[in-house]
């Protein structure tokens, strides 16, 4: 019977080490880390300064963060070039541990246009070029009978448009084919 009991025990103890709860965990009574205050400052203010750990804040600002480990900070802002910078742990002595530098101040540098992108070139049309127009050649003037003075009309010459066609004379006139009637007497 004592065997019987003795295996149970050790089966409940073993049963028991396997599933502790968290309060009565050990982790518990471990000291937590040394924290120290940090102040971050940038030249343009405004940048976003990131640290490892995940926290972050819009500078001029302060994070606490904890002292026992390095820290890498990054500083990001739009139109200027991210920044990095690494706080480490210091201790003097038995004091406890310290960050440094602090502040972190940092100068963020503007960041250069970015290059053009270029468009595909798209084949091109040919262009046609519309066809020169050649003057219309201009015809030459015929010359009017020289009648008598008041008959002559001066012209415009116009490149537009055709010269009239000559003024002729009255025909002379003709005798007609047929027997005209006489002419009646006075």
């Amino acid at each position: 019977m004592y065997r019987v009991i003795v295996f149970v025990g050790a089966g409940l103890a073993l049963a028991a080490c396997s599933s502790t709860p968290d309060w009565m965990s050990l982790e518990a009574l471990k000291p937590a880390p040394a924290m120290d205050t940090v102040s971050f400052e940038s030249v343009p203010p405004g940048a976003e300064a990131k640290t490892s750990n995940g926290q972050s804040c819009r500078t001029p600002c302060s994070l606490a963060l904890p002292a026992n480990a390095t820290i890498t900070v990054t500083f990001t802002l739009n139109g200027y070039e991210p920044a990095t910078q690494n706080i480490e742990p210091v201790s003097a002595g038995s004091e406890l541990p310290t960050l440094r530098p602090n502040p972190v101040e940092i100068e963020l540098t503007p960041a250069p246009p970015p290059p053009k992108l270029m468009k595909p070139e798209k084949p091109k049309k040919p262009v046609k070029k519309p066809a020169a127009k050649k003057p219309a050649a201009k015809k030459p003037v015929a010359k009017k009978p020289a009648a008598t003075p008041a008959a002559q009309e001066p012209t415009a010459t116009s490149t537009s448009a055709p010269p009239p066609p000559p003024m002729m004379a009255p025909p002379a006139q003709q005798q007609a084919p047929w027997p005209s009637a006489p002419q009646p007497t006075r």
